[in-house]
């Protein structure tokens, strides 16, 4: 229930990064949690370790959005 833990220390933390690169690891963060939980998720069927992992994934969409910046117009 570690990994729980740190799951929910993730969602609790500020989202603010200056940097592409802090962008780009606090997403790798989150896509390594989600999988994580994925497994734990297979054998025990909680369906609050689904919510947290809703939740997470939510918080890396964003932040992919920001990596990909705005689309360019025609």
């Amino acid at each position: 229930m570690e990994l729980i833990e740190k799951a929910l220390e993730y969602e609790k933390r500020k989202m603010r990064f200056p940097t592409t690169s802090d962008r780009i690891m606090a997403a790798r963060e989150a896509k390594s949690l989600i999988l994580s939980l994925n497994e734990i998720f297979k054998k025990s069927r909680d369906p609050k370790i689904m919510d947290i992992m809703k939740r997470l994934t939510a918080i890396k969409q964003r932040i992919e959005k920001r990596l990909k910046g705005k689309p360019l117009t025609a």
